[in-house]
């Protein structure tokens, strides 16, 4: 093995924990696909069934269901996840495994990843401020996805995928190695669930 390869190969190894949390997200966002894909085959065979997350009219995955922001392509939106979980998945189990990423692969999987994220974030804003109803389910996919898009963004800094000037690069990955990354992503995490505390804290907790 050459210089090289070796090093490429300690650099992916320090990104195990970053491939860890990859992995765990994407099997939770997957398993929460996998039950909003069947409550919309249920709803769709008999639309008056009430869900088990039905608690309320705010806690409840049937209003969100029926809305058609969850079936915005002309099928249930959970559809994607399963079609995309799965590969991220494999990116994950592939980073555990040392395997080495084209440049181009990470910057692919970034876009196409942070399209996703655009998609889920609005998902909640419609959820927030139209349907006015949340789905605990479509809360854990947001949640992994946010997750998820952090670490493949991790991995494409530290690979500096995107070409950055050593000066800039140098930065970047001082600002992550000191953990600020980790703080910025957990404070976007803490106002998603102050968000939710302040809206619909008193139906929740009442």
């Amino acid at each position: 093995m050459g210089v090289s390869e070796l090093s490429a190969v300690e650099r992916v190894r320090s990104y195990r924990k970053t491939y860890v949390a990859m992995l765990i997200s994407s099997i939770l966002s997957l398993i929460a696909s996998l039950v909003l894909s069947y409550d919309a085959i249920k709803l769709a065979a008999q639309p008056t069934s009430k869900l088990a997350c039905d608690i309320n009219a705010v806690v409840s995955c049937g209003k969100v269901a029926k809305s058609w922001q969850s079936n915005l392509l002309g099928f249930p939106n959970a559809f994607l996840g399963l079609m995309t979980e799965p590969v991220v998945i494999t990116i994950a189990i592939a980073g555990l495994s040392l395997v080495v990423f084209p440049k181009l692969f990470l910057k692919v999987a970034h876009v196409f990843y942070g399209l996703g994220l655009i998609f889920a974030l609005w998902l909640l804003s419609q959820s927030f401020f139209v349907i006015k109803a949340f789905c605990p389910w479509c809360l854990l996919v947001t949640v992994s996805t946010i997750t998820v898009f952090s670490t493949l963004t991790r991995v494409n800094l530290m690979e500096n995928t995107w070409g950055f000037s050593d000066e800039r690069y140098k930065k970047i990955v001082n600002f992550l190695e000191r953990g600020w990354g980790r703080v910025l992503y957990t404070g976007i995490y803490a106002i998603l669930a102050l968000a939710i505390i302040i809206k619909y804290g008193k139906v929740i907790f009442a």
